[in-house]
């Protein structure tokens, strides 16, 4: 069924209009007389979209809305206090695809608005009928604006804890281990942020190639709204254990993000991989993982023959088990990587085997915790370094772990703890990490803590720095836990100035 969708968490407070003009540029890249060099300014809108939580009735989820306080980043704006705020409202609702019945959406309770930077707020949805959400920041609450969507499902065929960073709208994903599996049930989510509506296509690579699609006129997304698409219904080949999805846009945009469950080993989001690139880093797998199978895929017309490397506490190794992995152009390729962690947490780092001829590609790990009937799934997407700021909300008292790979040279970082939803402290430290080691953060907790408050990471010196957060919270002996890799956050832009310049007219 097609899921409605409510304008999210929304945050407002009026910001001083920014505005600029083109630098002029000569051919050979330099600026012209008179340019000044451009300005980073805070960004004066965000937008972030959240796929409906789930489908059980028994699911609890909690969403944590935080945009960090202006000593952890760009600064704020100017103007207005932070009285206006956004409403969530119900958005029409259609059919999914092949599909001709529709759903009434049920009333839902708007999470709670942001009213200042600094201080986190949540808000709880029960059951099968919490919606998607898209929402926007604007002003100063814009920058590094985030929203962390958390799910727990103690029993059932969506058993997990699942978890998500709510997403920016775009017009090109990729999701590297997906599967149409028997014991699978993978659904993107399309949401539709914006007024008009969206046309989005679908494509499976498996281990042979393409797989052919039955739906060739793409997939319609009505505005403000929601599409889950299941993927096996997409393609009537046999089912692929290991699947790359790609989801482009023909006209607007959309937020994207597989839902993935397993009738063995629960269920949990894949967020999309970074963009292709040669390199790649997938950072925060447990030191306690009792399986990680890599799956990587390669978009263009070369193979990629990748290196396989391990960044540890104590160091880079190769593992063992895989020192390489061959991905032939155009086809998935995936690898299960035994005894990868040795009880250390760690990073895996996917290299060119010859430095000479990087060929770009997208990678995901599939990581389980457990064994027997109480194992736990979850999913770590290739994730680009942080360049500026990095956040992610809703850690708990207990059960948090950040950490903190560089895979290069040695690095600085400064790790702010936010106050609490309900109260406490900030508090920050600055964290060394070691060259080609991954550094662990458990014990950074805001003073007098009540109730959830977020991470952010700013680096200060040194080396490029990847960073991912595990939330574990065991049930019934089962480790149930979701990994959340930090993105930059993007909360400045550079707006560049000019000055006239009327000698360019001259002959």
């Amino acid at each position: 069924m097609k899921r409605p969708t409510l304008s999210l968490i929304a945050v407002a407070t009026a910001l001083a209009a920014v505005t600029g003009f083109a630098a002029l540029t000569a051919p050979d890249g330099s600026t012209s007389a008179g340019a000044k060099a451009p300005a980073k300014l805070p960004v004066e809108r965000s937008s972030l979209l959240c796929p409906a939580p789930a489908t059980s009735e028994v699911a609890e989820t909690d969403y944590t809305s935080y945009t960090p306080a202006s000593g952890t980043g760009a600064g704020t704006g100017t103007g207005a206090g932070a009285t206006a705020k956004a409403q969530l409202k119900a958005a029409p609702t259609a059919a999914t695809p092949g599909s001709t019945t529709t759903k009434k959406p049920a009333a839902a309770k708007a999470p709670a608005t942001v009213t200042q930077p600094g201080k986190p707020v949540s808000a709880e949805a029960n059951g099968a009928t919490a919606p998607a959400l898209t929402g926007s920041a604007t002003g100063s609450l814009a920058p590094g604006w985030t929203v962390q969507q958390t799910t727990v499902v103690p029993a059932g065929g969506s058993r997990g804890l699942l978890g998500v960073t709510c997403t920016a709208p775009d017009t090109d994903f990729w999701f590297p281990a997906a599967s149409t599996a028997k014991e699978r049930q993978d659904y993107v989510h399309l949401t539709n942020p914006d007024d008009t509506a969206a046309v989005a296509d679908i494509e499976l690579y498996g281990a042979e190639g393409e797989l052919k699609t039955q739906l060739t006129e793409g997939i319609p997304v009505p505005a403000h709204s929601s599409v889950p698409v299941l993927l096996s219904t997409l393609t009537g080949e046999a089912p692929a254990a290991d699947l790359t999805v790609h989801v482009t846009t023909r006209s607007g945009r959309v937020g994207a993000v597989v839902g993935a469950a397993d009738d063995k080993l629960g269920s949990d989001w894949l967020p999309a991989s970074a963009d292709p690139a040669g390199t790649a880093v997938l950072p925060g797998i447990p030191s306690d993982a009792t399986s990680v199978r890599l799956v990587a895929y390669a978009p263009g017309e070369d193979d990629a023959e990748l290196k396989i490397q391990l960044v540890g506490e104590t160091g880079t190794i190769v593992p063992a088990s895989a020192e390489s992995l061959h991905v032939k152009s155009g086809m998935t390729a995936a690898v299960d990587l035994a005894d990868l962690t040795r009880g250390e947490a760690g990073s895996l780092l996917l290299t060119p085997s010859d430095a000479k001829k990087p060929t770009p590609f997208v990678a995901a790990l599939r990581v389980v915790r457990g064994k027997g009937d109480k194992q736990e799934v979850a999913y770590i997407p290739a994730t680009a370094a942080i360049t500026a700021r990095a956040t992610v909300a809703d850690n708990r008292s207990s059960g948090s772990t950040l950490t903190l790979t560089a895979p290069g040279a040695a690095a600085q970082v400064k790790v702010t703890a936010s106050a609490g939803t309900g109260a406490g402290s900030p508090v920050s430290r600055t964290v060394t990490v070691k060259a080609g080691t991954t550094a662990k953060v458990t014990d950074l907790v805001p003073s007098g803590l009540k109730g959830s408050y977020a991470l952010t990471v700013e680096p200060v010196s040194g080396g490029p720095v990847h960073a991912a957060r595990m939330l574990a919270l065991p049930d019934d002996g089962i480790p149930m836990f979701t990994v959340q890799t930090l993105a930059d956050d993007r909360g400045t832009v550079e707006v560049p100035t000019a000055k006239q310049d009327l000698s360019v007219l001259d002959d």
